[in-house]
């Protein structure tokens, strides 16, 4: 694989910043977008639809064959859990018809939901499921476990990944990004319990499409004004325009 386009995290962080992405080719060609999230906001799973297609159709211009088109892989890594009736950590979708038949494969969406993941590190044969457990103990290692000892990328991601190599200035940076994480959690929780309520009970006098409405902007008035005009837009379903409005 060889990063072409990797995303990186000002030090500042702000509420559009609590995902990574990561841009890669493969030696076969193929384009792959690699991304961790840590909040399910509102229009997420459309969002990586968006990115991917994006992703796809940008690679040729107006005027050149279609056939240089190369095959784009999504590969999503969530703090949560995205399909709840699917009981695997992974799922991954193509296009396909009706029937089941398989329409092209020049586009795939794969998702790794890591809450999902429940093995400890005995019965970790898999290079995948090393991986998995790294990703949802990383914050909690010191020293790699004799298990994943085998992978000297694994070595090399606890070293960056382990507390005990920062400085004061970067523990400081990490856990206010942690804690915003967190607050942001439990006001986008919040704000759906409340916003909800009050629209719907509202919406019973006014009609249910302007109740609706009501409900969502209800919910963008409780939202941490820290939060950017894209983020509160994905959390309530509201145009980027009503949103400025409210800000005003």
């Amino acid at each position: 694989m060889e990063i072409i386009d990797p995303y990186l995290a000002p030090k500042v962080v702000g509420m559009k910043e609590n995902y990574v992405d990561v841009r890669a080719r493969d030696e076969q060609g193929r384009n792959c977008i690699i991304k961790m999230q840590v909040l399910n906001v509102k229009g997420f799973e459309k969002r990586v639809l968006y990115n991917a297609c994006k992703s796809y159709s940008s690679q040729v211009v107006e005027g050149q064959s279609y056939r240089l088109l190369a095959d784009v892989i999504a590969v999503t890594l969530t703090d949560f859990v995205m399909f709840k009736e699917a009981p695997g950590v992974v799922n991954s979708f193509k296009l396909r018809g009706e029937e089941g038949g398989l329409y092209i494969d020049d586009l795939q969406l794969i998702f790794a939901e890591l809450p999902k993941f429940n093995k400890d590190e005995t019965p970790l044969s898999r290079v995948l499921d090393r991986w998995f457990y790294f990703l949802r103990h990383a914050s909690d290692l010191k020293a790699v476990p004799k298990t994943l000892d085998t992978e000297p990328a694994l070595r090399h991601a606890l070293k960056i990944a382990n507390r005990a190599g920062l400085s004061q200035e970067e523990l400081d940076i990490q856990e206010k990004r942690e804690m915003f994480i967190r607050d942001q959690r439990a006001a986008l929780t919040l704000a759906w319990s409340q916003g909800q309520e009050q629209g719907l009970k509202q919406g019973r006098e006014e009609g249910r499409e302007q109740g609706e409405q009501t409900a969502r902007l209800n919910i963008a008035r409780q939202l941490p004004a820290a939060m950017d005009d894209a983020g509160m837009a994905a959390a309530t379903g509201l145009g980027i325009d009503v949103i400025r409005q409210l800000r005003r």
